[in-house]
């Protein structure tokens, strides 16, 4: 994965922490923009257009999930990545951190190497060109491309987790997906989710389609069918 062209937002309190990062995306090759708290966060972003954030969850003037939240209710940022880094080690704080919008997490103390890791991999991930397939399916159609969601005419606003899971079910209509399956594409292996993360995208996808196109298949997994 070539970082040049790269952009990464990080976004922390304590200089320390932010020197460190920089200092290690620089060496890796990355362009980075550093900003001191939430809301110098959300200016940085909205300037220098980052490919991925990296935010402190407990910063002041709007915390990390106060601008995640923010981030990802704005269209230009349903595809930017975004890590968490967070003190809290605690799994329902992950969880949390994920049903707001963050792809990946990492826990302090930082380790350089793991950072780089996350960060390669995360863009490894959401980087591959045999995604970008149109759906059509009925009156449903989803594009990858212009990340877009549209039912008998009408544009369906997805968050960026909601838009991978129905496209991921979608492109195989009938087959069930079992949940670990689920869990490892869309969040990743080394990403710590549980079931009801799952059950709440699923729930939100339902709600703003208006319809029942994903089948519970109880103990096992979800299917697509329209």
């Amino acid at each position: 994965m070539d970082p040049k062209g790269k952009k990464i937002l990080i976004a922390d309190d304590e200089p320390d922490i932010l020197e460190i990062i920089s200092y290690n995306l620089k060496i890796e090759g990355y362009d980075v923009v550093t900003a001191k708290d939430g809301e110098d966060a959300l200016q940085k972003a909205k300037l220098s257009k980052p490919d991925l954030i990296i935010l402190d969850v407990m910063m002041p003037n709007k915390n990390g999930m106060e601008v995640c939240k923010i981030l990802r209710s704005q269209p230009a940022f349903h595809e930017t990545l975004i890590i968490f880094l967070t003190a809290l080690n605690d799994e329902l704080s992950h969880v949390r951190g994920l049903e707001y919008g963050a792809d990946d997490y990492l826990s302090k103390p930082i380790s350089p190497k793991v950072l780089v890791t996350k960060v390669n991999s995360l863009f490894r991930r959401f980087s591959k060109s045999d995604d970008n397939q149109i759906l059509e399916q009925g009156d449903l159609k989803i594009d990858p491309v212009q990340f877009l969601v549209i039912y008998k005419g009408e544009n369906i606003s997805l968050a960026k987790k909601e838009f991978e899971l129905l496209y991921l079910l979608a492109s195989r209509p009938g087959r069930v997906f079992l949940r670990n399956e689920i869990l490892n594409q869309i969040w990743g292996a080394d990403v710590i989710v549980g079931d009801r993360t799952i059950d709440v995208h699923i729930r939100k996808i339902r709600q703003k389609l208006g319809i029942d196109c994903i089948t519970t298949v109880k103990g096992v997994g979800y299917k697509f069918e329209l």
